[in-house]
């Protein structure tokens, strides 16, 4: 009998799986991908990401990341963590970094692909030919046991995608730059001593090179800097579950319900989430989990969804940065909320 059986090897799933372990309970991780575990990401790691990363004895390499700056044409307003810096780190690593320490606690893996759940009288849950006390959904954006579940919730919200490109370059700043267009966004991360990565949030429709027009300042600070990954994407960003919990089975990470990529906190929240997760488990209550997921989760959901119905009106889009000029202290707490 498996403790927990976590669903989907990414980021959040190693974290919940890690967790469990250093509690002493018996975890399985099934991932369905072969590979390095490369996906869209932004690859910006919070400082509260760090921490949490540390708590479960990950130190992935990168590059320091000491604040946030928002660029809109020629204006340009900036804020710096007031404590430790965050990390700019390639996914790859970042996956590579967890799966070592899983190594280390315990942890066992397994190759399956896992679309559905069943669960017992005993409260017991079958997995293909795995039972465990516990499962965790990590399996992301379209999560196929939340849809199997019966608990995916529909969205009348736009939709919107991101699609992320490295440059080999030495990065320019030790920010994170968030450039403004009319209808998208393009956030720049330092990722390594000569890599900077690139993701852009839109509605979609066209290729990446297209988007990347609407910002000249960005496109002047590559220059002629070559692409060294080929394009991901991910979307529809936004996605809803009616709950959390069914029976035994938790939805955690980006499967419990995600807003946007926004404010770049998307990895804080999957890893409180994870912590979350795991205390239910240990105190065998997994009815506490919905209610532990909204506190975990709610202030970034808020800010993201407060900021990201406001950008949708094309005046406050134009206006975001200059009034983040003038009342610089509120931009400050902004992000260091977030941080």
């Amino acid at each position: 009998m498996i403790d927990l059986l976590v669903v989907g090897g990414g980021p959040v799933g190693l974290a919940t799986a890690i967790d469990a372990a250093q509690r002493g309970l018996e975890v399985v991780v099934a991932e369905r991908r072969a590979g390095d575990g490369d996906k869209a990401c932004g690859e910006g790691l919070m400082p509260s990401s760090l921490h949490a990363l540390a708590r479960l004895g990950v130190d992935p390499p990168g590059e320091p990341i000491r604040g946030i700056r928002y660029i809109s044409g020629d204006r340009a307003v900036e804020s710096r963590f007031r404590g430790d810096p965050g990390r700019g780190v390639r996914r790859v690593r970042l996956v590579q970094a967890m799966r070592h320490r899983a190594d280390q606690v315990g942890v066992r893996t397994v190759q399956a692909t896992v679309s559905s759940v069943r669960q017992r009288a005993d409260g017991t849950v079958d997995v293909g030919d795995m039972r465990a006390r516990y499962v965790a959904a990590a399996d992301g954006l379209h999560s196929p046991i939340r849809r199997g579940l019966g608990l995916d919730a529909p969205s009348s919200a736009p939709s919107r995608f991101g699609v992320r490109r490295h440059y080999r370059r030495e990065p320019w700043t030790d920010l994170v730059e968030v450039h403004w267009a009319e209808d998208c966004e393009a956030y720049v991360t330092p990722v390594g001593h000569d890599e900077v990565g690139v993701a852009i949030l839109s509605r979609g429709g066209e290729p990446f090179d297209a988007w990347l027009t609407r910002f000249p300042r960005l496109l002047a600070g590559l220059g002629d800097s070559a692409a060294i990954t080929r394009d991901r994407g991910a979307g529809p960003l936004r996605q809803h579950a009616t709950r959390r919990v069914e029976g035994h089975v938790m939805l955690v990470g980006d499967a419990a319900g995600y807003v946007d990529a926004l404010t770049g906190e998307g990895m804080a929240v999957g890893f409180a989430s994870a912590s979350a997760l795991v205390r239910c488990v240990v105190s065998d209550s997994p009815t506490d989990y919905e209610q532990a997921w909204a506190r975990a989760t709610r202030r970034p959901r808020l800010i993201t969804e407060a900021l990201l119905r406001a950008t949708q009106h094309p005046r406050v889009r134009h206006a975001l940065v200059p009034a983040a000029q003038r009342i610089p202290l509120a931009f400050d707490a902004a992000v260091n909320a977030l941080a």
